[in-house]
């Protein structure tokens, strides 16, 4: 869990959506621009198992169990 609250709080420095994640054939989808994250922070957050999405957030497929 600590892995999943660390990169929470990266992805909160680029925005707060309404609705900010959802889960789909065990994928948990993040809904933050990855354009916008810098590059350290994307480096840190494929360490915690986020990758960018080519649709413009970010998923997981080790935190995406549904």
């Amino acid at each position: 869990m600590d892995k999943l609250i660390e990169a929470l709080t990266l992805f909160r420095k680029y925005g707060n959506p309404k609705h900010p994640t959802w889960c789909e054939h065990d994928v948990l989808h993040v809904d933050i621009d990855s354009s916008a994250v810098s590059i350290l922070d994307k480096r840190k957050l494929s360490e915690l198992g986020f990758t960018p999405n080519s649709e413009g957030g970010f998923l997981s497929f080790y935190f995406g169990s549904c």
